[in-house]
C-alpha cells in the first residue's frame, strides 16, 4: 500500500482495477479503513481504476494532532488526485466520505465526475451526540464503541446472520486510532453545509439506508432535494450499505455513473 505525504501527515493508498479506466475515489465512513469497500471493490474495478485511501487518523495513515477540519479531509483528497496524476475523478463517499464529497463539490467541482452520496447528510447527528462520542472514546477507548458501532451500521438481521463478517468489522473498528476517530468526531460535530451544496451541478445519486439510524432517509431525502442533479435511492439496508446490500449499491453506482437508471 503506498503512501503519499502531504505536509506531516502520511496518507496510505491503493490504486486498483482497470488501468484504462477512468478514476474512481472511495472515501470512507468514520472509524473505518479501505476494507470497508471489500464487497464491492470487485465489481468497481472491472470497469473503472479505483483509488482508496484510509483518512488521516484511520487504517495505515498517520495521526497527526488533533484537531481536523473538513476542509484538510478535502485538500487530502485533491492531493492524492495530484499524485496519482488525475485532474478529475468520479466520487464515491460514505458517511463522512459522503461529507468530504460534498466539501469537493463545494469547493473543486472541477475536479469531480459523477458523485455517489451513500448513508450522509449536509449535517451528521447533533453537537451533542459527537461530544458524547469524543468523551466515549478518550474514557474507554475503541473497543467498547465497536459493539456500539455494528449495531448502528448493520440491522439486527444481518448481524445475526453474518457473524464471521461481524467479525471483521469489529476488528476494523476496534483497531482506529483514538484520537484519529476523536478527531474526525470533531469534524463531523463542527460540519454543517446547509443549503451550499446547491452549487454543485453535476449528477449526483444519493443513497440512503432504509433502517439507518445515523442518516436515516429522510436526510438523504433532504440532500437530494437540495442537490440540482440528484437522484435518490433506498436500499434495504442500515448505515453500512455498501457491505449489508453490496450487490444493489455495486449496480446501482456502475448504472449510474454509465448514466443508465439506478432503480430496477
Amino acid at each position: 500500500m503506498p503512501a503519499a505525504k502531504r505536509d506531516q501527515v502520511q496518507l496510505h493508498y491503493k490504486l486498483s482495477g482497470r488501468a484504462s479506466g477512468d478514476l474512481l475515489v472511495l472515501s470512507n465512513s468514520i472509524g473505518s479503513s479501505t476494507r470497508m469497500w471489500d464487497k464491492v471493490l470487485p465489481a468497481f474495478e472491472e470497469q473503472y481504476r479505483v483509488l482508496r485511501y484510509d483518512t488521516r487518523g484511520h487504517g495505515a495513515s498517520s495521526v497527526p494532532v488533533p484537531p481536523y477540519t473538513l476542509d484538510q479531509l478535502g485538500h487530502d483528497i485533491l492531493f492524492l488526485l495530484d499524485q496519482v496524476g488525475a485532474a478529475r475523478a468520479h466520487f464515491c463517499g460514505l458517511s463522512l466520505g459522503g461529507m468530504v464529497g460534498q466539501w469537493l463539490a463545494i469547493n473543486a467541482p472541477e475536479r469531480l465526475g459523477r458523485m455517489i452520496l451513500a448513508n450522509t447528510a449536509a449535517r451528521i447527528g447533533t453537537q451533542q451526540l459527537w461530544e458524547q462520542r469524543i468523551a466515549t472514546v478518550r474514557e474507554s477507548g475503541m473497543g467498547p464503541l465497536a459493539e456500539a458501532t455494528l449495531t448502528r451500521w448493520f440491522t439486527a438481521e444481518y448481524r445475526a446472520h453474518h457473524p464471521d463478517e461481524m467479525a471483521i468489522m469489529r476488528q476494523m473498528i476496534a483497531s482506529t486510532d483514538p484520537t484519529g476517530y476523536a478527531a474526525c468526531c470533531g469534524v463531523l460535530r463542527d460540519t454543517d453545509l446547509g443549503d451550499a451544496i446547491a452549487a454543485f451541478n453535476e449528477p449526483c445519486l444519493v443513497i440512503a439506508g432504509k433502517h439507518d439510524p445515523a442518516t436515516p432517509p429522510c436526510d438523504g431525502q433532504a440532500l437530494a432535494a437540495a442537490l440540482t442533479r440528484a437522484e435518490y435511492l433506498e436500499l434495504d439496508a442500515s448505515h453500512m450499505s455498501a457491505w449489508e446490500q453490496a450487490d444493489a449499491f455495486a449496480q446501482a453506482t456502475l448504472s449510474f455513473l454509465s448514466g443508465g437508471p439506478t432503480h430496477g
